[in-house]
Order: structure tokens, then sequence, then C-alpha cells
């Protein structure tokens, strides 16, 4: 009688126990997570690319539903039972394109769940920032930069990188390295270790053959080679130190236009910084940071270490009225742990 009095309580606790989903869509991986209130992790789902920019509708309508359904799979609930969820997700950028993913999401059919629904990097955000509120910029292939403050209210650039004057990202560093390399065959500018690098790294005959070769379009020269120039930079040439250090001010820059839209210069808060090039340490971090703090001085740069989806499962807290900032500890740890296992 002991043990079946043992599995009633349980059943009774975790029949009143509250869910929430969270969700990262993006362009290489996807991610769905079901955790509960207490902050405990207990279903992932996984996808590759979700944006509907790479897959259109019909095929961004599957991931969601793939991830969801493996979620809530390993977490052994049903989609009626999730309260609250928080999606993040690529290619959501303009208002236009809202409604195509308000449909995705009503598709789901959770129809007990309240939700809120924004870019990826708004649940990069919350998952970094301490107080679920702040600036987040996000450095890869390209960058992006967005912001919300302790009210809710947005900020934004338009994460369209070189079209738009907003640089930083691998792309951009190996763009500005290649107009080095140019700028020092044509004696504009000096010279630069870059230029055997890059002949190196194409298998071009020299630097006129390499600079050839990249307008035929017989070599190519991907975010991929950005490390080369952190790698150049790091070794003592100038001109490397320099691309590194114009892509710092241009991050932080990002940023700076969005404190500035939210009135943040005189408040203390997070600065996430989400993404791989960050791996390139101080050489990046540093100018950023003083671009950034010279305008915000209580601004504290943050590395993002925590999966950004877990962003998504405390906007979904939120959006049922918990206070997020007590189970985000929780959160973080429950959900490596899941991750590891």
């Amino acid at each position: 009688m002991s043990g079946l009095g043992t599995d009633l309580e349980t059943i009774t606790r975790q029949r009143n126990m509250t869910y929430f989903l969270g969700v990262d869509i993006g362009n290489s991986k996807s991610h769905a997570l079901i955790a509960d209130e207490n902050g405990n992790a207990l279903g992932l789902g996984t996808a590759g690319v979700g944006s509907w920019e790479a897959l259109g509708w019909a095929g961004a309508r599957h991931v969601f539903h793939a991830i969801l359904d493996e979620a809530l799979q390993e977490a052994g609930i049903g989609r009626n039972e999730i309260s609250g969820a928080g999606f993040g997700i690529a290619g959501y950028d303009w208002p236009e394109d809202r409604q195509g993913h308000i449909n995705i999401i009503e598709s789901l059919g959770m129809t007990n769940c309240r939700y809120t629904v924004g870019n990826d990097t708004l649940v990069g955000l919350v998952a970094g920032a301490e107080q679920g509120w702040g600036v987040v910029v996000s450095a890869g292939t390209s960058n992006n930069c967005f912001g919300r403050d302790r009210q809710g209210r947005e900020g934004r650039v338009t994460g369209c990188g070189s079209w738009f004057g907003e640089y930083g990202g691998a792309a951009e560093i190996v763009t500005k390295a290649i107009q080095a390399v140019a700028a020092a065959w044509t004696q504009r500018g000096p010279v630069t270790a870059l230029s055997n690098l890059f002949v190196e790294q194409t298998g071009a005959r020299d630097v006129t053959d390499l600079l050839a070769g990249l307008v035929r379009e017989r070599y190519h020269l991907t975010p991929a080679a950005a490390p080369a120039v952190f790698d150049a930079a790091a070794n003592g040439d100038s001109v490397a130190q320099g691309i590194i250090t114009w892509a710092g001010q241009e991050l932080g820059s990002l940023a700076v236009g969005v404190i500035r839209q939210l009135h943040l210069q005189q408040e203390a808060f997070d600065v996430v910084l989400a993404g791989s090039l960050y791996k390139g340490g101080t050489a990046l971090i540093e100018p950023m940071q003083q671009t950034i703090q010279a305008i915000a001085p209580g601004a504290r740069l943050v590395r993002l270490h925590a999966p950004p989806v877990i962003g998504g499962v405390l906007l979904g807290m939120e959006e049922a009225g918990l206070e997020i900032t007590t189970q985000r500890t929780a959160l973080i740890h429950s959900t490596n742990k899941l991750l590891s296992s």
C-alpha cells in the first residue's frame, strides 16, 4: 500500500505542475525545450535549420512540429499542459513576418498556452542577461543586436549586415582583410601578412593570382577565413590588429544604437555577447567594451554560455506571470545536465 500511495502522490504532484516551452529556431540548428515551474528541464527536441527564409513556410512549420513533438515525448506531457512559451526565430525580422509565424505557432495546438515571439536574438538576451533585460550583440558569420528594457520595450538594428552598414561579423572581417590585401598590392596601404596567409589558404600562386582569382571566382574566401585574421593580429601584424579593433568598435556601435533607442545610458545592465566570433578574445572585446561604456558606463559585458533556448522557456514563464530571475540558475543547470545526457 505504501508504494501505491507514493505513486498516487507523484501523479497528483505532476498533474498540479505547470510546464513551459522555449523554442529557438536558427539558420543551422533549432531546439525546443520543456521545463517545469521549478526550472527542471524535462524534454528537448532538436533539428537543423528551421528558418522560413531557408525552408519556406511549409518547411519551417514541419520543423516547429517535429521539435515540439520530440520535446513533449521526452517530457511525458501533452501539448495542452504547456502554460507559457517563448519563441526566438531566425528570419523573424520585420512586422510583415509576424503573421506567418503566428500561423505556425497556432497550428501547434497549444490551446492553453500564452506565448511571445521575436527574433532569435531575443532568447539569447533573456538566456544571458541576469535580470532578463539589457542588450545582446550576436557575432558569428555576420552580426545582429537586440535589446529590451526593464519595462519590456524593445530596440534593434536591421540585422542586414553590410547592406545597411552593420559590421563586425566574420564575413565583414574577411571582406575588410581582402580589401587590405588589395590596398597593399596597389601600394595604397601597408604591407600585411594577410596577403601570404590568403595565398596559402586558397592555393593561389601569388597575390596577383589571388586577387584575379577572387574576381573571376576561381578562389573563394568565406567567413571561415576569419580565424586567420585573428591569428595574424595575435602574431603582431598591425593591419590585422587594426581590422580586429575596427570589428570590435563596429559591434560596440550596434549596442550603442540600441542603448540610445531604449535610453539605457544611465542604467546598469548586461550586454550579452552571443556567437562564435567572441572566441577571438580581448582583441575584439576590449574595443567593443570601450565603445559601449563611453556612453553607458554601467554596461557589463558578459559571454553567453547558456543554451539560448533557455531564454524561450524564461519568456514563457514571464508570460504566465512568474518571476523569471528566480528560476534562471536552476533552469541553466538542469538544461546543461539534460544536454550532457
